[in-house]
């Protein structure tokens, strides 16, 4: 589609910071900008850390979420799983009581200053509060190398893991660490082997994952993440990066679009808000959300306004990343 002109996305434009109850991903704080086209309300939520190269991609899903409508859908509505940060194994029972319902949970691991025996004890504590009928899966963002993450999967096993995300960063790895334990049965997923490749789908043709971890916004909208998904020709979840419940409404639309979806979906995440922007929030109500989009509380939008200089700082790239847009044509 035809990138709309900066004036029309920004006469609507709000930028939003909205706190969390626990420390995840290094911040207490999500920020994110949100705008209004002719279909809807869209999010515009990329990383600080992320350059414009890659951001404006995010854009690009954002705009097309707001202008174009959704794909149509084959579900009205998507089993989430419970997040949980790196907290302490007795903070578990805390967190877990904020996703209303969910069967499954992902356990963040190999968080920088922790150690895996910290992981141990996260992913214990869980598997004893879901029970033997709950569903396990653990996430290391590519942190451990080939032998840390064969070391690990050994050690978390017994917990009777749903799969491994990303455990190593890189494509070469996973397919050796796919190799070393596929006989303990443990899938390999790929997240940021898809979402921050320049080839997304070089990561099957690999035979380095057994399934895919997509994300609407960083892949470029809804139709770009189905294309990868028909193309990879592996079972896919479908993830947030943090989103505010506008946002996640656009995950939530690639999921009940995909024609399977055989795992749970981490499209719960406005659980870990203590106030978003939507009223109610797009939280899981029996581990379930409802197809459909999601439009900000006018009092919620002013009430969660970033200070004036965030405000500045997020406006000016979103212009960045449209004046890139543009120029890719």
């Amino acid at each position: 589609m035809e990138t709309p002109p900066l004036v029309e996305i920004m006469a609507s434009a709000r930028v939003v910071a909205l706190p969390l109850a626990t420390r995840f991903r290094g911040v207490d704080v999500r920020e994110a900008v949100l705008f209004e086209g002719p279909e809807g309300w869209s999010e515009f939520s990329p990383f600080a850390e992320y350059d414009d190269a890659e951001s404006a991609t995010w854009l690009a899903a954002a705009i097309e979420d707001a202008w174009m409508p959704r794909p149509e859908p084959v579900r009205s509505e998507i089993h989430v799983n419970a997040t949980v940060p790196a907290v302490a194994a007795a903070s578990v029972p805390q967190v877990l009581a904020r996703f209303d319902g969910c069967r499954t949970a992902k356990v963040k691991v190999a968080e920088r200053g922790q150690s895996l025996a910290d992981d141990i004890a996260r992913v214990r504590a869980v598997r004893e509060a879901l029970g033997a009928e709950g569903r396990v899966r653990i996430d290391a963002n590519g942190a451990w190398n080939l032998d840390e993450a064969e070391h690990a999967v050994h050690a978390l096993a017994e917990f009777d893991l749903e799969y491994v995300e990303q455990p190593c960063a890189g494509v070469d790895e996973l397919a050796e660490l796919r190799r070393r334990v596929k006989y303990m049965g443990v899938p390999i997923a790929a997240d940021e082997s898809v979402r921050k490749a320049s080839d997304p789908v070089a990561v099957a043709r690999a035979g380095a994952a057994d399934l895919l971890v997509v994300k609407a916004q960083p892949l470029g909208g809804v139709r770009r993440a189905l294309e990868i998904v028909a193309e990879a020709g592996l079972p896919a979840v479908v993830s947030s990066a943090l989103d505010t419940s506008v946002g996640l409404a656009m995950g939530v639309a690639l999921a009940a679009a995909l024609p399977d979806l055989d795992y749970d979906c981490g499209l719960g995440t406005a659980s870990l808000f203590t106030a978003d922007v939507a009223v109610p929030p797009l939280t899981p109500r029996a581990g379930l959300l409802p197809v459909g989009r999601i439009s900000p509380d006018p009092a919620q939008l002013d009430a969660l306004e970033a200070s004036a200089d965030r405000q500045e700082w997020w406006l000016d790239r979103l212009a960045r990343c449209h004046a890139l847009l543009e120029a890719r044509g």
